[in-house]
């Protein structure tokens, strides 16, 4: 029988052989925290991980951290790069600095919290969860969304939603402008009071005055030789 791991345990990303397995094997074996030092913006730490674990990565990391998430909670102390929780499908993920490209693209479940900025096409082919962003956001940001909810505390860049199908984006400063086939309707005091229920669970208190951007539906039936309704760029 194999030996249970309960302690916490610190690794080093320096001696980062296989790293991405070592803390899915340290899990099996019952490892509920882990933390690992000198990640230096290396590409690719902690993707498919499950949980139930906590991560703490001590620094910045490169491209694509965090992606295939499933069920495990990653936390960065400082910036990530590309791809943060790509397709991740549960768990959670926290970055304490600042994000680049393509936040949450593609994630299905689970929940990223960023405290600072996210760069372009954040939450681009979202289809599920929650992505929170305390800052703002780049331009495309909910680029061809099906699902879920992007919530942007600061402002947008341009193209907001552009081709959303589905799902919603909160933003509670200035719109840039927004992409095709994307509206702003009233937010219900229902909705309001949901968001502010997930901002509250990550200790972002206050309160915003959203604009709730969602699907015009233009796009779903259009007309291929309309490009007005389609062609925005």
């Amino acid at each position: 029988m194999s030996e249970v791991i309960t302690a916490p345990v610190l690794l080093d990303a320096d001696d980062g052989h296989r790293l991405n397995r070592r803390m899915r094997d340290l899990v099996d074996a019952g490892t509920r925290a882990i933390t690992v030092t000198n990640p230096r913006s290396r590409h690719n730490l902690g993707v498919g991980q499950h949980g139930p674990v906590t991560i703490t990565f001590a620094g910045s990391v490169g491209y694509y951290s965090g992606g295939l998430n499933n069920g495990a909670e990653i936390i960065i102390e400082r910036s990530a790069g590309w791809g943060t929780g790509e397709a991740m499908s549960a768990g959670r993920i926290e970055v304490r600095g600042t994000c680049a490209l393509g936040t949450g693209a593609s994630m299905r479940g689970g929940t990223i919290v960023v405290r600072g900025n996210c760069g372009p096409r954040t939450a681009a082919n979202m289809k599920g969860g929650a992505l929170i962003v305390e800052g703002n956001v780049g331009y495309l940001a909910g680029f061809m969304t099906h699902a879920g909810d992007l919530i942007v505390c600061g402002d947008s860049g341009e193209a907001l939603g552009d081709s959303l199908w589905a799902g919603n984006i909160w933003v509670a400063g200035t719109i840039a402008g927004l992409g095709a086939d994307a509206k702003v309707v009233e937010t219900t005091d229902e909705e309001s009071a949901r968001i502010h229920g997930l901002l509250r669970a990550e200790g972002i208190d206050g309160t915003f005055d959203f604009k709730h951007v969602v699907a015009e539906q233009k796009l779903w039936y259009f007309d291929a030789r309309d490009p007005e309704a389609w062609l925005r760029i």
